[in-house]
């Protein structure tokens, strides 16, 4: 992001920037945002969709070339402590073992944005200050081990069969037009407490075209964004590495915010933000609503986190 961050300051500032979205519906204190809308009854009739049993991983296999918003790497090394060269192992059993270490950007691969990720200006959800809750060594607020364990009806919007092709080409945005038509023609509607995710098929360039795949996308709209927040869900997710539509919408004729729906999403609305999800296999079996399932690692203070959230029916 340090690429972009003075460019997007000043224009999420003359965009975006206001104060009636802070402090939060939730109250001023509040740090989880939509997460507010998990109750019981969503678990409950978020479970009455598992009809087969049917499980499905949604999240993606990461590795060391897996396409990433700069500067983010990922590597991981497998050591041997005190072991490297023997294979005695431990007492008499001879137990030997290997551990790992991941030197891991967290926004790789399948993961969620947490509410400490974006902001207007110096602001951030429920109008915390940048300086005061953001440092080196975690956040103060908004961390990721804040968000509660996320049991939902997950909805599917398989936007490769609404626009007849197989990869929605990049600088497709999605508003409130396609959503609703998309919705009406798969039979389900949004509701609150929703996990809504996007199929495109753009996530089946991530080996073969990576370079693409990394730089454009198609993608949510920032009316759409604003449509679906009205809608009350907990999160909206991609098959994408951005969720938003990426080149991004103009503005006037002129360029608009630098990940404004990012924006609309996490800083100003609370709403969760989950990327580089896994949605072939459920737009194949024609998925459109199942029972999601996500528990993020718990790192104190952090931003995001990488997942594999579950979905079943």
């Amino acid at each position: 992001m340090a690429s972009i961050g003075a460019a997007a300051l000043a224009l999420g500032l003359a965009a975006t920037a206001q104060t009636s979205w802070y402090p939060s519906k939730w109250g001023a204190n509040d740090e989880i945002g939509s997460a507010n809308y998990l109750t019981p009854k969503v678990a409950l009739e978020a479970a009455k969709l598992v009809k087969a049993g049917k499980v499905y991983s949604l999240g993606i296999t990461v590795n060391t070339t897996t396409p990433a918003f700069p500067p983010r790497t990922c590597q991981i090394y497998i050591v041997q402590p005190g072991q490297v060269g023997s294979a005695e192992g431990l007492g008499s059993s001879h137990t030997t073992y290997n551990d790992d270490i991941l030197n891991c950007w967290t926004g790789i691969g399948t993961q969620i944005d947490g509410l400490g990720h974006i902001g207007v200006g110096d602001r951030y959800y429920n109008g915390a200050k940048w300086g005061e809750f953001a440092t080196m060594g975690g956040l103060k607020k908004l961390g990721i081990e804040k968000i509660p364990p996320m049991v939902s009806r997950g909805v599917l919007l398989d936007m490769a069969a609404y626009f007849k092709t197989e990869v929605v080409p990049e600088g497709t945005a999605f508003n409130q037009k396609e959503i609703d038509e998309a919705a009406r023609a798969q039979g389900v509607e949004i509701r609150e407490g929703d996990v809504v995710i996007f199929h495109t098929g753009w996530l089946s360039l991530i080996e073969k075209d990576p370079k693409r795949y990394g730089s454009v996308e198609p993608g949510l709209g920032r009316e759409g964004a604003r449509y679906l927040v009205s809608k009350r869900v907990v999160a909206v997710g991609a098959d994408t590495w951005g969720l938003e539509v990426i080149p991004f919408e103009k503005e006037g004729g002129k360029d608009g915010p630098i990940f404004g729906v990012h924006q609309i999403l996490l800083p100003m609305s609370g709403t969760y933000i989950l990327e580089n999800i896994n949605t072939a296999e459920l737009a194949k079996d024609k998925a459109y609503e199942f029972m999601f399932v996500l528990g993020q690692n718990k790192y104190q203070g952090a931003v995001q986190s990488m997942i594999n959230p579950v979905a079943i029916r």
